[in-house]
């Protein structure tokens, strides 16, 4: 062929290729992708769906197979499609579907920048801009969940496409709701006269409890105006997908005299719940958080979202126990409540623990959530009793203790707190202030932090954290490395090395550690001496010091044994690591005292247990002026010496160059 004859060819294929891409369409590029086909076989099936992407302007939401794979629902091919083409940058807080009634579909953002379409999220660098034959403009978007609208049951009397919050509640006995009723809690919204509320325009996320949550016969009468109120939140639409953990929206009820918010959060296991703040409350409504597990989420409505949960918000009428009792009940999944397992420890452990809690008029549970019993020590211990009661009874305090009362206690010191646990106290940590404060609480070696605070009840508060207080997960040097009351032992153990041999696992420590304000004293007794302790050019002697305070045997020396020991002979000499530590014991008022060198010293926290030993917090160091040499003649540091040194070598230089 001839070059004439193949410049020809070429253009030939080159017109061919443009008008080949110029054919390709949306729905072209929506078969040829394997992982759409299940969303395009529906697609192919639907004539409205087919003539929508031939003929018209569109946007189509398409869910990945992995999506249909995970979804048992019916599917709404047209609820995936509106007949306008926007992009991410372009699409509004809300747009109409194709379906029967055009119910709305909600767009919504969240912190991170992820954009969610109702509960789907919109897969990022997979959306597609294409132009038709008609030169309608077309954009798709991938997503990773079936968008599911409003589902009716087949037998409705009624044509239900795009109901209302109000005619939701109506006709809820018409729609797919997995047998969840919610004719009480309606009773009481038109007993109240707060249709309006259900009926408003705009978008709005309604939390609405089933009737199961009702059994208490007295509860459906405390529903009253301000309680409706509280389980709208107004103006802004929540799927749980895309719900910022724990982030407080203002509700319907939130004046001047009444301020209650509303927050969702969720469970590593995946479980979601919604709580009430009411921090301004009045007669009628208490102040202090409820909190209530979603049963049925994620249900559109013209007027925004329905959540479906397992008891109302802000109401405050059962105690301690019903509460605990109250996670009996059943989620969509058939799985149990945020606290299950605590409650099924107990009643494993013969249920004296919750008939405890049932006879105290004021109390406070530190309850650990169901991921806190999956720790691997925990297992061996829930088979002995005995050791399971007393690590049950240090999450019970006799005391109503809320936030508020923590801080307090908190303001000068680390708040100490007797459990019903005999001796065992449990000591809280505040950081932060507001909603990015952190509360801790230690107990038995373990640190624990409050995930969800302030569950009020009648005769109390449930704080949820996430460990079981009292079986330690980390070792000496873990603790010491974490504890806030410990941080200056800590740091002088750091720079001296000392810490490196207390990770060791082969060995069972003892340790006596100064707490901070112990290291605090020292200052103001011997100022000098305390100054070089905290300086690197002394850590020999930091070193000997911390020494002084660590037994190391075949086991460990617990308050009780060093009591014992000194009741029989007196003295107890413990063996360290260079020599020996003589001291005595004695219990004072249910407070241990150690008489050391002719000192009296506090033990603020007995028996902080650790994986591979157990440590002693005490009010003050086992210390004297003379341990730290403090004379400039007497002592060179390391640096001294490299500068004498170093001055040596250039006079000595210097002599050999003259």
């Amino acid at each position: 062929m001839t070059s004439s004859g193949l410049r020809a060819a070429a253009a030939l294929l080159l017109l061919c290729a443009a008008t080949f891409a110029a054919a390709a369409e949306l729905s072209d590029k929506l078969r040829d992708d394997s992982e759409l086909s299940q969303f395009y076989s529906q697609v192919e099936q639907n004539p409205i769906a087919n003539a929508t992407l031939t003929l018209r302007s569109c946007t189509i939401f398409v869910p990945t197979n992995e999506a249909f794979q995970r979804y048992k629902g019916s599917i709404h091919v047209l609820y995936h499609i509106t007949t306008a083409a926007f992009s991410k940058e372009q699409l509004p807080k809300s747009v109409s579907s194709d379906m029967d009634g055009n119910p709305p579909l909600y767009i919504t953002k969240n912190r991170n920048g992820d954009i969610y379409v109702n509960n789907a999220r919109i897969i990022p660098s997979l959306s597609v801009e294409m132009t038709n034959r008609e030169g309608k403009r077309q954009v798709m978007h991938i997503i990773d969940e079936v968008l599911q609208p409003l589902s009716v049951q087949k037998n409705a009397k009624d044509n239900i496409n795009n109901p209302d919050a109000m005619q939701f509640l109506q006709m809820a006995e018409q729609l797919e709701l997995n047998d969840f009723h919610l004719r009480t809690y309606r009773s009481q919204v038109t007993l109240a006269k707060k249709e309006s509320v259900y009926q408003s325009p705009g978008a709005h996320t309604f939390l609405i409890p089933i009737d199961e949550s009702f059994k208490l016969s007295a509860r459906s009468g405390l529903v009253d105006a301000k309680v409706i109120d509280g389980h709208v939140i107004p103006n802004t639409v929540i799927f749980t997908a895309a719900s910022q953990h724990d982030d407080p929206k203002t509700s319907a009820a939130f004046e001047d005299l009444l301020k209650v918010t509303v927050s969702f959060f969720k469970q590593k296991d995946g479980k979601m719940y919604v709580k009430s703040n009411t921090i301004v409350g009045d007669a009628k409504h208490r102040e202090g958080v409820v909190l209530a597990e979603i049963v049925k989420a994620n249900i559109p409505v013209q007027n925004g979202v329905v959540h479906l949960i397992h008891r109302p918000l802000m109401i405050i009428d059962t105690t301690v126990t019903d509460f605990l009792k109250s996670f009996k009940f059943l989620n969509e999944n058939g799985e149990n409540g945020a606290l299950r397992k605590f409650y099924e420890v107990i009643m494993d452990n013969g249920g004296e623990v919750l008939d405890d809690i049932t006879n105290l008029s004021e109390v406070t549970i530190l309850a650990p959530s169901n991921d806190a019993w999956n720790a691997s020590l925990i297992e061996n211990l829930l088979r002995n009793r005995k050791k399971m009661r007393e690590i049950l009874n240090m999450h019970i305090i006799r005391d109503r203790l809320n936030v508020d009362k923590i801080r307090q206690k908190n303001a000068n010191m680390i708040a100490q707190v007797p459990t019903v646990n005999n001796n065992t106290f449990l000591y809280f940590n505040v950081k932060g202030e507001g909603t990015d404060a952190v509360i801790t609480v230690e107990g038995g070696g373990v640190n624990a932090t409050i995930i969800q605070a302030d569950v009020a009840q009648t005769n109390g508060y449930v704080h949820i954290i996430d460990r079981v207080l009292g079986v330690p997960h980390t070792t000496v040097l873990g603790k010491l490395e974490s504890d806030p009351m410990m941080s200056d032992t800590y740091k002088m153990g750091q720079f001296s090395h000392f810490n490196d041999q207390l990770n060791n696992t082969q060995r069972r420590f003892t340790y006596f550690v100064p707490r901070d304000k112990g290291w605090q004293k020292t200052e103001l007794d011997y100022p000098s001496a305390h100054k070089k302790l905290f300086m690197p050019d002394f850590s020999y002697h930091s070193k000997s010091i911390l020494e002084r305070h660590l037994a190391i045997a075949d086991h460990v020396f617990t308050m009780k044994d060093l009591v014992q020991y000194s009741e029989q002979a007196g003295n107890v000499v413990l063996p360290t690591f260079r020599d020996s530590l003589q001291l005595r014991v004695e219990e004072e008022a249910g407070r241990y005292v150690i008489i050391w060198n002719y000192k009296k010293i506090n033990v603020y926290r007995p028996d902080v247990e650790c994986t591979n030993g157990i440590i002693h917090v005490i009010d003050y160091p086992l210390l004297e002026e003379k341990d730290v040499v403090v004379s400039g003649g007497s002592y060179l540091t390391e640096s001294s010496i490299c500068i004498i040194l170093a001055n040596l070598i250039m006079i000595t230089v210097a002599k050999i160059l003259n």
